[in-house]
């Protein structure tokens, strides 16, 4: 039987990607950063479009504890003994220990590194004086700060640091900020935290202009390093939201000095059509996006009191249901958002963990339990994952080994072998 062509009139429905629809899509999924930079593209075409300045920062709540410290001690009332104890979760720990064993360091300045290692805190700062580690060593100062010097060349800068003005000081020499002025005001971070601008430009010589850039430049180094390896962290940038706990508990707010303020100017035209279309977009993402992160944030308010260990089960679906929303539109609006919290900046896709089986705990809080685990084990003897998997069985969340074998890859975490070898070095 032959096959022959046939012409046929059928109807279809189908949707068009216009200009205008994958410019909004572009602007919903865009972090502050992205969205910045197509602003800046627009209003270069555009001359209809005006960017102005973004509104003068507060500080972020991830710097909060760390100014507290400067007005009242803080971490420096910490017992030593109790910092070591409390240390680095697994994910820093095999961070700064492949970067260390990349150094190929002699075995005496490696002895030296390991204890190094050891006494950090998880914010990224050295929770033990130098002296401690040189009398449990046996080095001599100077070969203390000569290793010591190494690893604070390690990436993310500022690790290492033994406190808040070192931290920011080795960031500002990357960045090619530490001049006499931002030298100047690293030196009287009391003040900084105090807002006393007048007594600092008097105090070096120069104008408050210039100490508010200086301190403008510190908002964007990250005062905890180290931070930025716990489970869901976002790397430090501009935060396109902010949570703050209140008297009438968490609020959630957009992060306005993340984005330039945007007017129109000029006569009516398709130009400033097309730029009023671009600001109602704007305008549309900030109400989604926000909308989108209190209720996120509503659901797992347990992470922002207790970090990412609390996250309970949560899915996209779940949000856009609760919000009359598309799936879809939350997943593009939570892409690539961060939320700056006192504990550290959080991605928001981090915070959707689905259940690992009906009415179980999140993938996320257990991940966070296979960390803590491994970070309490002796190092001599490390848990095998059969271990871990029996241990958190005992926790009331049965896993089969391969689960927590692919959770611990997940963490950067060694195998036992491996953990054991590298505590035997």
């Amino acid at each position: 039987m032959k096959s022959r062509p046939r012409i046929t009139i059928a109807q279809t429905q189908r949707l068009s990607l216009n200009t205008a629809l994958a410019t909004s899509i572009r602007v919903l999924r865009a972090d502050a950063a992205g969205l910045t930079q197509f602003l800046e593209e627009q209003a270069a075409e555009n001359p209809t479009l005006v960017l102005g300045a973004a509104p003068p920062p507060d500080w972020l709540p991830r710097w909060g504890q760390a100014l507290r410290a400067l007005r009242g001690g803080g971490a420096q009332d910490l017992d030593p003994d109790e910092i070591v104890i409390a240390g680095a979760a697994p994910s820093l720990a095999a961070h700064v220990g492949h970067a260390i064993a990349a150094l190929r360091l002699p075995p005496r300045a490696q002895r030296i590194a390991d204890q190094l290692a050891l006494a950090l805190e998880p914010s990224g700062w050295l929770g033990l004086p130098l002296a401690r580690i040189a009398a449990e060593t046996g080095a001599s100062d100077e070969e203390i700060e000569a290793v010591l010097l190494r690893l604070q060349e390690l990436e993310p800068t500022g690790i290492f640091a033994r406190d808040l003005a070192e931290c920011l000081r080795l960031q500002a020499a990357e960045a090619g900020h530490l001049d006499t002025i931002m030298a100047g005001v690293l030196e009287r971070l009391p003040l900084v935290a105090q807002g006393a601008l007048g007594r600092l430009s008097r105090d070096l010589g120069c104008t408050a202009d210039e100490v508010a850039q200086c301190i403008r430049r510190l908002r964007g180094y990250d005062p905890k390093p180290g931070a930025r390896f716990q489970g869901g962290a976002a790397p430090i940038a501009v935060p396109d939201l902010v949570a703050t706990r209140g008297g009438e508990g968490w609020q959630v707010a957009l992060n306005r000095s993340a984005l330039p303020t945007v007017t129109l100017a000029g006569p009516k035209g398709p130009e400033r059509a097309a730029a009023a279309a671009l600001i109602r977009m704007i305008e549309g993402r900030n109400a989604t996006l926000l909308a989108v992160a209190r209720e996120v944030l509503r659901r797992q308010e347990a992470v922002l009191e207790a970090g990412i260990g609390a996250v309970v089960p949560m899915t996209m679906a779940d949000v856009a249901e609760a919000l009359g929303l598309h799936q879809s539109t939350v997943s593009r609006v939570v892409a690539g958002a961060a939320v700056d919290t006192p504990g550290g900046t959080f991605w928001l896709r981090a915070l959707f963990s689905p259940a690992v089986r009906q009415d179980g705990p999140a993938g996320a809080a257990l991940r966070d339990a296979l960390a803590r685990m491994v970070a309490a084990e002796d190092p001599t003897q490390p848990l095998s994952d059969a271990d871990l998997a029996q241990a958190l069985a005992g926790a009331g969340a049965p896993l089969a080994r391969r689960t927590v074998a692919k959770y611990r890859g997940i963490l950067g975490i060694a195998p036992a072998h491996a953990r054991r070898r590298r505590a035997r070095r």
